[in-house]
């Protein structure tokens, strides 16, 4: 919880990680690159008062995992998204199992969502229900750019993906969290497109579908996408350390989102380890739009409160004690599902 004039915030950080690229577990040049245009990230969008040493940032691990969000942090709650990059990394880059492992140490804290690839065939569908059985997952994590093979991306309206999200649906995994944001070296920034989401949103209108990184740089066109599919939700990893760098563009940024969806779909994420929530959590709330900016309206406490964790704990069904809600909770409908052509 983070406290400010008398104010008290639920903090659920919606999109964690635990990774490992360490020389040791890269299978390739790719692995290195990967990891590197990552501390790029870190490194050219952080307060130099939050900089790691490169060699730390390579693998955290769960106890400062622990320390930097729940005690250091403000975090109440927070959510893994695995990432699974098997052709660049042996084990993987994401460590599931011990995400998973302490996520289940800890249920009170963590939820831990898993992934899946549609190009794994009839093969992964079968471990998706087990996974699902095993880990009770109520949400994925999709990167439609990781590399299979010989292929280097797919769409999340392939006739495949769909068969997988049947699937979910079946298993009562209802939130789909796709990365559609900036590239990450050496993967395709055109895999990372947002008009996929459109597709999936209206055929699968019982199933959430939480675009990480608001689409950036297509901020414009996955606005347009989720004025009209009410079931598609904005993830605030990779826009909000521009808080600190480029105040203005995440003024634009965190404007568009309230202008053309509302303040029930917009959830606050620190990509940890990319970042780490304690500065984000404390410049968010102090965030004001410029005065000169005018077209969007001010940001309001009951606004930055559902944001930084009221929606996802909503979402989730993850409980929030009575003091820290506002007067006007976020609420979701529940949808029919639609028979899929």
């Amino acid at each position: 919880m983070y406290t400010k004039d008398g104010e008290k915030y639920f903090i659920l950080d919606a999109h964690v990680a635990l990774w490992d690229a360490r020389p040791e577990n890269q299978r390739n040049i790719h692995g290195k690159q990967f990891i590197d245009c990552f501390y790029d990230y870190h490194r050219n969008l952080s307060p130099a008062s939050e900089l790691w040493p490169y060699e730390e940032y390579l693998y955290q691990g769960g106890e400062r995992l622990m320390k930097d969000l729940f005690t250091d942090g403000y975090v109440d709650h927070a959510i893994f998204q695995p990432a699974r990059l098997g052709e660049f990394y042996k084990t993987g880059f994401g460590q599931t199992r011990e995400a998973f492992e302490l996520a289940s140490a800890n249920p009170d804290k963590l939820t831990y969502n898993h992934y899946f690839d549609p190009r794994d065939g009839e093969r992964g569908l079968d471990q998706l229900r087990q996974d699902a059985q095993e880990m009770h997952l109520k949400g994925v994590k999709l990167y439609t750019a990781d590399w299979h093979g010989d292929s280097r991306g797919y769409k999340l309206s392939d006739p495949w993906t769909y068969k997988y999200l049947e699937v979910c649906r079946e298993l009562g995994i209802k939130n789909i969290h796709v990365h559609k944001g900036p590239t990450i070296r050496p993967l395709d920034r055109d895999a990372f497109d947002v008009a996929d989401v459109d597709h999936v949103a209206t055929d699968f209108t019982d199933l959430n579908f939480v675009v990480e990184h608001c689409g950036l740089p297509r901020l414009e066109d996955f606005c347009w996408i989720a004025t009209q599919e009410p079931n598609v939700y904005a993830g605030l990893a990779v826009a909000l350390p521009f808080i600190h760098t480029r105040p203005r563009y995440f003024a634009q940024i965190i404007g568009e989102l309230l202008y053309w969806l509302d303040e029930n779909r917009i959830f606050f994420s620190s990509d940890y380890a990319l970042w780490t929530p304690k500065w984000l959590v404390e410049t968010f709330v102090d965030l004001q739009i410029p005065e000169d900016m005018s077209e969007y309206a001010p940001l309001t406490t009951d606004q930055k409160k559902k944001i930084l964790g009221l929606n996802a704990a909503a979402l989730y069904d993850i409980p929030v004690p009575a003091e820290l809600q506002v007067a006007n909770p976020p609420q979701f409908a529940e949808p029919q599902a639609v028979a899929v052509a």
